[in-house]
This record gives structure tokens, sequence and C-alpha cells, in this order.
């Protein structure tokens, strides 16, 4: 009985290192990101998202990111831009999700809203529910298919196309 419960103890310590070592690097990409190494770096950062959406227009207008990430330019994919071909030449859908470019690395879907949430700055109670939410990149993931469903189904109702 007594190895079962060091075996039980060991494996929980474990789990709590692996979990709190996610953590550490979640934050630390975090921190990273917002302290450019080199002045010539691109720092800039765009948000694709689809204008003729009600929940994709107004989540862009709700989200504010911190002070040190700079301006975030944000895009409807729903016109011509450089920026739209750029994700197309990435192989990235619009309709499959939004699309932040942070730097040089585009993040798309559930990882563009953890990339935001990560980012956002906690200064009313949308942004701090959007950290909330997802910040963590397994929310992220099981709640952004639904989101995009959401978002199909009021297009649908709303007699508006895809992208």
């Amino acid at each position: 009985m007594g190895n079962e419960y060091a075996t039980f103890h060991a494996a929980r310590f474990t789990r709590k290192l692996s979990i709190s070592g996610i953590f550490n690097q979640t934050q630390d990409t975090v921190a990273m990101a917002t302290k450019p190494n080199n002045e010539n770096e691109d720092r800039s950062a765009w948000l694709l998202y689809d204008g003729n959406c009600p929940f994709c227009s107004r989540y862009v207008k709700l989200i504010r990111l911190r002070s040190s990430i700079g301006e975030l330019e944000l895009i409807n994919a729903r016109y011509p831009s450089e920026q739209l071909d750029e994700v197309q030449k990435a192989g990235l859908d619009v309709n499959e999700g939004m699309v932040l470019k942070f730097g040089q690395q585009l993040y798309h879907g559930a990882d563009c809203i953890h990339m935001l949430a990560l980012l956002s700055s906690p200064i009313d109670s949308a942004n701090k529910t959007n950290a909330w939410l997802f910040r963590s990149p397994t929310r992220a993931r099981l709640l952004y298919p639904w989101l995009r469903c959401a978002r199909n189904m009021v297009l649908f109702a709303l007699g508006r196309s895809k992208i």
C-alpha cells in the first residue's frame, strides 16, 4: 500500500510540474512577444476578420491589447488586401477562423483568439472574460469550433455569404 501511495503522489507531482511548466512557457512567450529584441524587428500586428459577421465585428471592436504591443490594424477580409493575399498564400482559410499576424508569425482560428487573449489588457469586463476563456489553449481549441458554427448559422440566417 505504501508503494501505491508513493506512485500516486509522484504522478500527481509530475502532473503539477508539467502544468506549471506549460503555464510558465505561455507566460514566457507573451513576455518575449511584448519586448522587442531588436529595434529593426517587425513588431506590427494586424487582425484579418469577417466584417459581415456581427460576432467577429463586435469582438474586434472590444479587444484591447497591451500598450507595449502597439497598434493593432483591423482588416476586413471581405475586401482585397495584401494581408488577405498573404493569408491565402499561407494556405489559411479565413472562413475557418480569424487570422492574427504578430511580428512574423500568423495565428489562425483557435490559435488566434488564444494569442489575442495572451496579449490583451484586462481593462474591462469584456477583455477580462476574453482572457479567462481563451488564455488556456485547451479551452480555446474546445470553444472555437462552436464559435465558428455560431458564426456560420448567423451568416446563413442573415442571408450573408461566407467570404
